[in-house]
């Protein structure tokens, strides 16, 4: 990876970042393609919750941030909405990341439809994780 590329450092321990890249969106914030995913950063302390959801039908819960959160630059937490209940939060969108999650949320707000982004639980070495597929939001 080129110098001028380097990530912001990470309160988070290596494998649980987070990953993502505003390189798959275009200028307006609208995914490039189907296919464009943000890994969320924190998911170690969630293992066991995530666990009991994988295979599950998931989508994030919850909406815009809210003025407190947006004075203080607060980190966009989320929650996941399965069987009719809101589990979580289950990890964080990674820094530098969270305009186009907020920009999807309002896509989704503005056409009348839940906010609701569709959310994949992927294993990886480091463990499960939670991936927004930002691609797939309309």
């Amino acid at each position: 990876m080129a110098w001028w590329r380097r990530s912001e450092p990470s309160d988070f321990p290596k494998g649980d970042e987070g990953s993502g890249s505003l390189d798959s969106f275009r200028f307006d914030l609208t995914p490039k393609n189907s296919r464009v995913r943000i890994r969320l950063a924190g998911s170690d302390p969630h293992q066991d919750l995530l666990r009991t959801l994988v295979g599950e039908d998931v989508s994030t819960a919850g909406g815009q941030r809210t003025l407190e959160e947006e004075r203080t630059d607060a980190p966009v937490q989320i929650r996941l909405f399965v069987d009719r209940r809101i589990v979580g939060p289950v990890g964080t969108v990674p820094r530098g990341l969270e305009g186009p999650v907020l920009d999807a949320l309002s896509r989704l707000e503005r056409a009348g439809k839940p906010q609701r982004i569709p959310v994949e639980i992927v294993e990886t070495k480091q463990g499960l994780r939670v991936e927004l597929l930002l691609g797939q939001v309309g």
